[in-house]
């Protein structure tokens, strides 16, 4: 049985990050949305796109200025009004001003914005009632951006801010990763969809569903392939078309020791090499994995909670290593967090307990879920933020002490 860190190195060893040109898309600004960024990109224009005033007021020569006061106020011809969008007419000359307003352009000749407050107008003069500081209020063009330098580096995720720095450079054209194709099937005679009636002895399968979720929060395309009875060769050809059509298969459920477990002998079967049949991790202890030419099989447990807890802890961060993120976006993140209830280890394997992860006063806190911390309780396990760790060992933590968090959203 291999201990967490061992499987977590056997699992990112085996992923590829996507590179080539052929996993390559172009879409538009309105789609580019949760997708990661293939290409590092630079803008021809500099930002601010040319010198803009910071605020209203009145852009001037600061020569002209300079020892203005309340008591020598410094008199000045106003020339010309200068809203934002426009483009100034006039150069500002000795003795000149121009009014101008927030994000103007700053005329020719001007070196240095008066705030409004500063001054008292009077028909066509200004008077200018405080030294301004040299260049003062003036956004210089370039000063945030300077065209031709790097903008935004491939390998990262495109979100609000990402895509108002394109839409404002004027990229429109945005290479990204093509999607991930994650295959999703549940094992088990017992299994019925949450739109069937239930029988005594049946369970509605909410695994599916959930790793959808989680999978397409995570910007990759889950793939329904339905649920598979404990028949063998039915079992044997979903995974053999699950494994050809996507770049991920996860199946809960069959990869335990009962007589109806057969994932692993046919993923053999079918050419795969299995890297990993047990994790030291509770819950989540039955774990298989194994890799195709073209995919990697991940075989969870079929309890629902041990079927999330381990997809949060292995499968996350394979697909975000594998959708092309740079290495500090895909690496599971781990905060240190103080506990809010005590907890019990459970001596040989890594114990994973489910809550609410919150930064208070600059600290996180980790608020246990209430109620049974079993895998067969899936109902506490809504509005989780973070799974608390006991490492390998040892037997308990007290309230009030600190424990490793993994923030799982």
């Amino acid at each position: 049985m291999l201990s967490v860190e061992q499987a977590e190195s056997i699992l990112l060893n085996l992923v590829y990050p996507l590179q080539e040109k052929l996993d390559q898309e172009i879409v538009g600004l309105l789609t580019a949305s949760g997708r990661v960024l293939a290409e590092s990109l630079v803008s021809q224009l500099d930002f601010p796109h040319w010198d803009n005033s910071a605020m209203d007021g009145y852009a001037v020569r600061y020569e002209d200025v300079a020892n203005a006061s309340i008591d020598h106020p410094q008199t000045l011809e106003v020339i010309e009004e200068i809203p934002a969008g426009y483009s100034p007419q006039c150069t500002v000359q000795k003795g000149q001003a121009a009014r101008i307003f927030t994000g103007a352009c700053v005329p020719q000749g001007a070196d240095t914005i008066v705030i409004q407050e500063n001054t008292e107008r009077q028909g066509n003069q200004v008077k200018i009632l405080s030294a301004p500081e040299p260049h003062e209020f003036i956004r210089a063009q370039g000063a945030y951006y300077k065209a031709g330098e790097p903008l935004l580096t491939s390998g990262i995720l495109l979100d609000a801010p990402e895509i108002a720095v394109l839409a404002a450079a004027q990229c429109t054209h945005i290479p990204v990763y093509r999607r991930l194709r994650v295959g999703l099937l549940s094992t088990g005679d017992e299994l019925v969809t949450p739109d069937e009636p239930l029988k005594r002895g049946q369970l509605v399968d909410s695994n599916q569903y959930a790793l959808a979720t989680a999978v397409a929060n995570l910007g990759a395309e889950p793939i329904f392939l339905g649920m598979i009875r404990d028949q063998r060769e039915e079992l044997k050809n979903a995974i053999a078309h699950a494994i050809e059509k996507a770049d991920i298969v996860v199946s809960t459920g069959g990869v335990s020791v009962g007589d109806y477990d057969y994932v692993e002998e046919i993923l053999t079967e079918l050419g795969g090499t299995i890297h990993i049949q047990a994790v030291a991790i509770k819950p989540g202890k039955p774990l298989t994995v194994a890799s195709f030419p073209h995919c990697l099989y991940f075989g969870l447990p079929g309890n629902p909670v041990s079927a999330l807890v381990t997809f949060w802890r292995f499968v996350q961060p394979v697909i975000k290593k594998k959708s092309g993120l740079l290495p500090k976006f895909w690496q599971p993140e781990f905060v240190k967090a103080r506990l809010l209830q005590g907890l019990k280890g459970g001596g040989k394997r890594e114990m994973y307990f489910w809550g609410q992860l919150q930064l208070v006063k600059g600290e996180y806190e980790f608020q246990l879920a209430s109620g049974s911390q079993i895998s067969g309780n899936l109902i506490n396990l809504a509005q989780t933020t973070g799974l608390g760790v006991v490492p390998v060992g040892q037997s308990e933590v007290q309230a009030g002490d600190f424990v490793q968090v993994l923030k799982v959203r």
